[in-house]
């Protein structure tokens, strides 16, 4: 038996109701579709499902009775551990025609499969192309044979408090659930963990669960302005969302290079205290001292200065050290950026484009920033040295009064991480070295004897 069509039924609504009832439903109902309405239909068609299947590695240190040493750091690369398999869900939002989805780096951080559904209900594998755990952005990419719809990214620098948002997503796996509110503040910094600061948040009264991580928050256009987040844990009633500006940089060099080349600026810097800020005649606690300056790098090129005061960034107010370096972490190599600086008694602009350090000036980045000499450890200069490893890269000197030896670093300490990044031989260090953006703060894994350690510096 064949099934009428939507036709006939509105034919027969049309001959029972009368044409004047049925075209008061049809104006009611359109005077309905408020602005509001109008983006989610525009926006839902690209939001999707992030499923994935975790590897969860649980493996017990034989070596742990020996104390706190680098067995528990290295010990897992030697004894296999067991797999368990779990399954975490996320949202993400499709940039373009071509498959590309913008997400948390968290939602898919350790995946071993993910997997995408559309709202559609279509189902595809997808794969990482690229990730940056500092700014909790990542890129997958699905592969349909046929153009998907998609979301362009919209501008977040004329974002208004107050002004009515809209964020989809799928909370605990329940698939485009839609939550509004409007921007509660702008620019707030976010502190996930002992080390970490999220700058540059937007902060919104439209709750942002598990499951809406990494979907799309929209103004009343439909037009992108951020990527909603669940990094804060604590928050209750709200939410926050990583502007879509300072994604914008991000995504480029994900889709481009599969990573963030974050820039180098080369200056130290520290917060100002209130005798500081009288001294500098501020009117407020606000932005942050330059304390050092590297030769030849970017900053010294455009012609900052120990004792400037880095009050702006790009238009943005700097508040802290900690808001100076998350605001630094989203600019990536050939950025150009505007500092706004107090100079006796004068604001004045430069114009900085950032570069990664180069591979000629490690050594006096590390002599003349941490104080030390380093070199690559081996087998022969580990039995020499009565060493325990013949990894890392090894002290050989400390520089008097320096910033590592005011921390306690001696000769014949080993590196073996920095800034979390595993420093194996002169390769990795390098490698390590070119990350920095900011050299105003680094951490190191120290290890001496068979004891391991981590030191912040602070140069």
């Amino acid at each position: 038996m064949r099934v009428p069509s939507r036709w006939f039924w509105l034919f027969v609504v049309f001959a029972v109701i009368g044409p004047g009832q049925f075209l008061a439903f049809a104006e009611e109902r359109y005077n309905r579709r408020t602005p509001l309405v109008r983006a989610i239909e525009k926006v839902s068609p690209a939001v999707v499902n992030i499923y994935t299947t975790e590897i969860s590695r649980s493996a017990r240190n034989p070596f742990r009775s020996f104390g706190n040493n680098l067995f528990d750091q290295f010990f897992k690369d030697f004894i296999p551990p067991a797999e368990n398999q779990r399954r975490s869900l996320g949202s993400g939002v499709l940039i373009n025609g071509e498959g590309f989805i913008l997400t948390n780096e968290h939602v898919i951080a350790k995946a071993a499969k993910i997997h995408v559904t559309l709202s559609d209900k279509q189902e595809f594998d997808a794969s990482v192309i690229g990730a940056d755990i500092k700014s909790d952005l990542a890129i997958i990419k699905i592969d349909s044979g046929k153009p998907l719809p998609y979301v362009k990214m919209g501008r977040s620098d004329d974002l208004m408090i107050g002004e009515q948002v809209l964020a989809i997503g799928n909370p605990f796996g329940l698939q485009h659930t839609v939550t509004t509110g409007i921007i509660s503040a702008l620019n707030r910094n976010i502190r996930a963990g002992k080390n970490m600061v999220y700058s540059d948040f937007i902060q919104l009264d439209a709750s942002i669960n598990p499951g809406n991580s990494g979907g799309p928050l929209l103004n009343i256009n439909g037009s992108l302005i951020g990527i909603n987040t669940a990094i804060y844990q604590k928050a209750e009633g709200i939410g926050f969302a990583i502007p879509i500006d300072h994604a914008k940089r991000i995504v480029d060099e994900l889709i481009r290079y599969g990573k963030v080349r974050r820039g180098w600026l080369g200056v130290s810097v520290q917060d100002l205290d209130a005798q500081l800020a009288r001294h500098f005649q501020l009117d407020r606690q606000r932005g942050v001292l330059v304390v050092g300056v590297a030769e030849n790098s970017p900053a010294g090129k455009a012609g900052l200065k120990r004792g400037d005061v880095i009050i702006a960034i790009d238009d943005h107010e700097v508040t802290s050290k900690s808001d100076f370096r998350g605001r630094m972490a989203s600019y990536t190599v050939s950025s150009s950026i505007r500092f706004s600086i107090l100079r006796d008694g004068k604001v004045v602009e430069h114009r900085v484009r950032v570069t990664s350090i180069p591979k000629s000036y490690v050594k006096e980045f590390t002599r003349n920033w941490l104080g030390l000499k380093i070199q690559e450890n081996s087998e022969r200069f580990a039995r020499a040295k009565r060493l325990t490893t013949s990894k890392g890269m090894v002290v050989v000197e400390v520089v008097p009064n320096s910033t590592g030896g005011r921390i306690g670093i001696n000769p014949g300490d080993i590196i073996r991480q920095m800034n979390q990044k595993r420093v194996d031989n002169e390769e990795d260090y390098n490698k390590a070295v070119a990350e920095i953006n900011n050299p105003d703060r680094i951490l190191l894994l120290v290890q001496r004897g068979r004891q391991g350690y981590y030191v912040t510096l602070e140069p």
